[in-house]
């Protein structure tokens, strides 16, 4: 894509506008609009300009992820996932507007399958949590991209690192 490609993404003003008073209603202070906020929300290290999102929603379950991706879908906003914000790669921009949904509270580790060697979490668990959990077990998350991601965020990247040539990416 190139830089001139970006500003031909539509925005949809009156989605967008009814999507924020919405979520302002539904998350209270956990749904914000502040120009500081947006702008850690779309942080870049590439060419592409920052592009913000029009909020940001700190979801803290599932449900609460499903209510704001139901609302978005339903009036056609775009919502922006955000876990961390260690992508250097611009994934958190939002070039038509929308919403940002940080999951970064949602960081429980829910189950670890020591037998089957997987375990169940939240989208906000970052790699370090989760080999700090690990560390009595004799286990450990061999994925290592070097900044301290969500595992969330990691998935949808597919993340690699240093240990990639012997254990993999993900």
């Amino acid at each position: 894509m190139a830089l001139s490609d970006l500003q031909r993404v539509e925005r949809n003003d009156d989605g967008i506008a009814a999507v924020l008073g919405i979520l302002k209603q539904q998350f209270g202070e956990r749904f914000q609009t502040g120009q500081s906020i947006r702008e850690q929300h779309a942080h870049t290290m590439t060419y592409l300009p920052a592009q913000l999102p029009d909020g940001v929603v700190f979801a803290e379950s599932a449900a609460e992820v499903q209510e704001v991706v139901r609302t978005c879908a339903e009036h056609r906003v775009p919502v922006i996932p955000f876990g961390t914000g260690t992508s250097l790669e611009g994934h958190v921009n939002a070039p038509g507007g929308g919403i940002s949904l940080d999951v970064s509270r949602m960081n429980r580790i829910i189950r670890v399958n020591q037998d089957d060697l997987d375990v169940v979490i939240e989208p906000g668990v970052t790699r370090e949590q989760l080999n700090d959990h690990l560390r009595d077990t004799g286990l450990f998350f061999p994925i290592d991209p070097g900044a301290n991601a969500s595992l969330g965020g990691m998935a949808a990247t597919r993340a690699s690192g240093t240990n990639a040539v012997r254990y993999g990416t993900m």
